[in-house]
C-alpha cells in the first residue's frame, strides 16, 4: 500500500473514531445496553439481542434506521431478554423496516428463544449458525454477511470509543470489515481490492489490506473508509 494513503487512511481512522460521528446510528442501541450492562443494570443478552436486531436492520437511510429501531425496542419495551424468552411478539404482516415485517421479526425472536433456552450467549456462534438459525437465511458461503460483520465489530472492538468490547472470548484480529455497495466502492477507489463482485472473498481482501495498517485490529479500518466517505 501506498506509504501516503496508509497514512491518510491511519488520520481519517483516529478522527473518525469518535461517538460524536454516531450519535445518529444503529449502534447506539447496543451501547445503550452495554452501558446499562457495565453497571449491572441489563446482562450480555440484553446488549447481544440488541446489536442483532439493530444491525439486522441496518440498511437505508440512516435516520430511518434508528427511527425503526426505536420503534422495536419500544414493542420490546426496552427490555430484549424478556421480550424474547416470554415468547409473545408482535406477529403481523406489515413492515417493520423496509421490507423487514414485524412477522420476520417474530420469528428472529422465536430463534433466539430457542438459543437463549439452552445457552447464555451466543459469542461462540459462527456466521453460518447466525446467518441461519437466527435470521432464518439460506446457507450461502460466498455472501459477505455485512450485518453479522458489523454486529461482530460492534461486540468485539474493545478501545473503549465508538464499539462496544462486550464479547471477551473473541479475538479482534479474526474480524472481517463489513462489507456493503458503499464500502466497495470506497475500497475500490484506495486500490484496496480489483474483484468486481462484492463476496466474502473481496470483505477479506480489503480486511487483509487494512491488516497492513493495524495486523491485530483490521476493523479499525472501517472508521477510515468512513472518513474516506465523509471527506470526497
Amino acid at each position: 500500500m501506498d506509504a501516503g494513503i496508509k497514512e491518510t487512511l491511519i488520520g481519517w481512522a483516529e478522527e473518525y473514531n469518535d461517538p460524536k460521528y454516531f450519535t445518529e446510528d444503529p449502534i447506539i442501541f447496543p451501547k445503550h445496553f452495554a452501558q446499562k450492562y457495565a453497571v449491572g443494570e441489563a446482562s450480555l443478552a440484553d446488549v447481544e439481542i440488541a446489536g442483532l436486531l439493530a444491525s439486522h436492520l441496518a440498511w437505508g437511510r440512516r435516520a430511518m434506521i434508528v427511527r425503526d429501531c426505536g420503534r422495536m425496542l419500544d414493542e420490546m419495551c426496552w427490555r430484549p431478554y424478556d421480550y424474547v424468552m416470554n415468547g409473545e411478539y408482535r406477529d403481523e404482516n406489515v413492515s417493520l423496516h423496509r421490507t423487514i415485517k414485524w412477522s420476520q421479526f417474530a420469528e428472529i425472536c422465536d430463534r433466539l428463544r430457542n438459543i437463549y433456552s439452552v445457552r447464555s450467549s451466543i459469542e461462540g456462534l459462527n456466521d453460518t449458525e447466525i446467518r441461519c438459525c437466527i435470521f432464518g437465511q439460506k446457507e450461502d458461503r460466498k455472501a459477505p454477511n455485512k450485518k453479522i460483520s458489523m454486529m461482530r465489530r460492534w461486540m468485539v472492538r474493545d478501545d473503549g470509543k465508538v464499539d462496544l468490547g462486550v464479547w471477551k472470548e473473541s479475538d479482534k484480529s479474526k474480524l472481517i470489515l463489513p462489507l456493503d455497495v458503499h464500502v466497495y466502492t470506497q475500497a475500490a477507489a484506495l486500490g484496496m481490492t480489483s474483484r468486481k463482485q462484492k463476496d466474502i472473498v473481496t470483505a477479506r481482501e480489503i480486511t487483509d489490506a487494512f491488516k497492513e495498517i493495524w495486523p491485530d485490529d483490521p476493523c479499525k479500518g472501517d472508521f477510515a473508509l468512513f472518513g474516506y466517505g465523509v471527506t470526497q
